[in-house]
């Protein structure tokens, strides 16, 4: 935890979970940025919507205008009730990206999220909730902002500049201009995936805006395809980072009599696994979680995992070890962790170190395929 200190005040923050060996802060330059800008203008005023403040800086600090933060990100929600409790400040609503927004936007503030895609789909979802006096404001790294970002604030939003760049960050203006009326999101989107990944080749899946590899299926995860174990009867498999589902509709395919479930910490993943099981016609569960907290310990047969090590630029194995330790809680005695990842993050020494075994059960010139197995006691 560390201290940030605006002209709004200073605001004890952490991100989440809180690890004192974490050297990571909750806030950057980007963030002070725009605190510091929003206090010489004068500050936000009306119904203040924030979209992307990654650990709920930006929140906090904004507290006393009663703000609705609008978040993708289950961990964002986390980091920030823990955040408004330790600063005690309240009045803030905490939003999901899939909740109804407020029905009229006077101050919208946005955090540039790493996904464009994102990045337009909120656009677009609150561009009409907007009037001709909203302010709109935006912050990012300088390494965050691109010509594309500020194509589609244009493009949505109305005539857009930029701040001068102040410690490697920048502010985006937007002045919104009724006449752009650019139209509903065009996301979710859906492809058809190849053959050769068995059970689910030829199906289609469906994507929300921010979803890993939204576009096609990454080579990864069709890695994880080729090599799926089989489960027989009532087996409990967890599609743990579950994207748009497509790894737990495979294991749902290749035994109907699984009972699957989809956890993700990103509100868009789960969307998108929920449409994509409806799509084809396939029942299973679903739950935006924190890795597998919330899951009974030593219930679940089969943990198929596809873990992220980038958490919001930083490069990082934090959320692959909290899910491989959330795994081995999961599962039952003989229960099974499948893994793929790349081959040079070294997950069979993490997974050797927690299960005490690790089999390496595929592998190519860039991936591995990895099976820890809960030893019976």
């Amino acid at each position: 935890m560390d201290r940030m200190t605006t002209p709004q005040g200073g605001f004890d923050l952490a991100r989440h979970p809180d690890d004192p060996r974490d050297a990571l802060r909750a806030w950057d330059a980007a963030d002070e940025y725009l605190l510091r800008h929003l206090h010489d203008s004068g500050g936000p005023g009306g119904n203040v919507v924030i979209v992307g403040d990654r650990w709920g800086a930006l929140t906090v600090a904004l507290a006393d205008l009663r703000p609705a933060q609008i978040a993708g990100s289950h961990l964002t929600q986390l980091a920030t009730r823990a955040n408004l409790d330790r600063n005690g400040r309240t009045g803030a609503t905490l939003l999901s990206s899939r909740d109804t927004p407020p029905d009229r936007i006077d101050t919208l503030l946005i955090r540039v999220p790493k996904s464009l895609a994102y990045l337009e789909d909120r656009l677009h979802r609150l561009a009409h909730l907007l009037h001709p006096g909203s302010v709109v404001a935006g912050t990012g790294k300088t390494t965050e902002i691109h010509t594309s970002t500020l194509a589609l604030f244009d493009r949505v939003i109305g005539p857009t500049r930029t701040s001068l760049a102040e410690r490697k960050a920048r502010l985006i203006f937007s002045t919104v201009d009724p006449g752009r009326a650019p139209g509903p999101s065009p996301w979710p989107k859906s492809y058809a995936l190849p053959s050769g990944i068995g059970p689910v080749s030829g199906r289609t899946v469906v994507n929300h805006a921010g979803v890993f590899c939204a576009e096609r299926l990454d080579v990864g995860t069709r890695f994880l395809l080729q090599n799926l174990p089989r489960t027989r009867g009532a087996a409990h498999i967890v599609d743990l980072g579950c994207g748009n589902g497509v790894v737990g509709l495979a294991a749902a395919l290749l035994n109907p009599d699984a009972h699957v479930v989809c956890v993700d910490e990103s509100h868009q993943a789960v969307a998108s696994a929920e449409a994509t099981f409806d799509l084809n016609g396939v029942k299973a569960e679903f739950h935006v979680a924190d890795a597998l907290t919330g899951t009974a310990p030593g219930t679940v047969d089969l943990v198929l995992n596809n873990p992220p090590f980038h958490s919001h630029r930083a490069v990082t194995d934090e959320v692959a070890w909290r899910m491989f330790t959330g795994a081995r809680t999961a599962l039952r005695p003989g229960g099974e962790l499948r893994v793929v990842g790349n081959r040079h993050l070294g997950y069979h020494v993490k997974l050797r170190r927690l299960f005490g075994n690790c089999e390496l059960v595929a592998s190519n010139p860039k991936f591995v395929v990895l099976s820890a197995v809960k030893r019976r006691r």
